[in-house]
């Protein structure tokens, strides 16, 4: 008896091999002379990033108008969510109508069974092909926050009201605009010495108007978010409510009329022709390995009347299992079965004569 590495998303587990001939539809009571698997059914996972932007006005927010020409700041804070993508991927778990086992023959060679740790069926005599998901997502790393009063002069800070210490802090950033356009124009009382000495000290009055500007414009900040949800579609299906965004709130639930609803269409798109299934418990006197083959589905994402994607994916839920032959794995040839771990349909399939 062999010892097998078996592989699923990055997580590895010791199956037992053994030699695979007769196979039957698992029932429950299966013994250690022979190997249970499953074939996988594919579910869609969607992962949504979500956008929360947050404004919160500055403290001379009302005399924004007045002093810099800025007559449209927000006064109150203010929230607010969007949906900045919706990207859906096919993900192979489990389907326990699919269950069969690999009885041991010795007039058969012993085949090296490679199962995920649900026990979906991956490779035989072959290393598997490991499924890779989307990576998470990672957020930007926001920069460091401004203290806006440290840029202040000494009148700002001791003006005795806050009308005053806006109308001097506008002062001070028009003298900072005039400033760095003399410096550009090398017209400045202190020119640099070099190039990179002038970048420094331009980059330090833009930082500094910038905060000061913050004083009346306020500060808007942007926070995006990963929300996955997962479906197992088992038939077609028309605008099913995948889930509802709040403008103010964010994701709600599904039935919270508060948010805006996405849909998910399923459309079965397969185009194969019939084969005979094999149902019930009964033992099957066919010999080999039962593999899918997967059908497609289209999956489309629909917002306020527009579809914003649409993508195929395979749905072996639409499709047939088809039984590869048992002469396949005889004393006469080393066959090598890799399976999709997404659709458990035939990714490759190579038969050699021992030497």
């Amino acid at each position: 008896m062999m010892l097998v590495l078996s592989f699923i998303m990055g997580h590895c587990s010791i199956h037992h091999a053994v030699a695979q001939t007769e196979i039957s539809q698992y029932q429950p009571g299966i013994t250690a002379e022979g190997a249970v698997y499953f074939l996988p059914i594919t579910a869609i996972q969607f992962n949504i990033l979500v956008e929360k932007t947050t404004y919160t006005p500055g403290d001379f927010a009302r005399y924004a108008g007045r002093h810099l020409r800025l007559n449209d700041v927000e006064q109150e804070p203010k929230t607010t969510y969007r949906v900045v993508s919706i990207v859906p991927q096919g993900v192979g778990i489990v389907d326990t109508t699919k269950a069969y086992s690999v009885k041991f023959n010795a007039k058969t060679v012993a085949a090296n069974v490679a199962l995920s740790e649900e026990g979906l069926l991956l490779a035989i005599n072959a290393k598997p092909n490991l499924f890779t998901p989307a990576p998470p997502f990672k957020p930007a790393k926001k920069p460091a926050a401004v203290n806006p009063r440290q840029y202040m002069n000494e009148d700002i800070l001791s003006a005795g009201s806050t009308a005053k210490m806006a109308e001097l802090t506008a002062r001070e950033i028009y003298d900072l605009r005039e400033n760095r356009n003399l410096l550009i124009k090398g017209q400045a009382d202190f020119m640099p010495t070099d190039g990179a000495q002038m970048q420094l000290m331009l980059n330090q009055m833009d930082q500094q108007d910038k905060a000061l500007t913050q004083l009346f414009q306020g500060i808007t900040e942007r926070d995006t978010t990963e929300h996955i949800i997962t479906i197992v579609p088992t038939k077609s299906t028309n605008r099913r409510v995948l889930f509802r965004l709040s403008q103010v709130r964010g994701l709600v639930d599904i039935d919270d009329l508060s948010g805006e609803p996405f849909y998910v269409s399923i459309e079965d798109i397969t185009n194969l022709p019939a084969t005979q299934q094999t149902k019930g418990k009964k033992k099957l006197v066919e010999t080999g390995i039962y593999v899918n083959v997967p059908g497609r589905m289209l999956v489309s994402i629909e917002h306020k009347e527009q579809t914003i994607s649409a993508t195929e994916l395979p749905a072996p839920q639409f499709g047939n299992v088809e039984l590869l032959s048992g002469d396949l794995f005889n004393k006469h040839y080393t066959t090598h079965l890799w399976l999709n771990p997404v659709s458990g349909g035939v990714d490759r399939l190579e038969a050699e004569q021992p030497k």
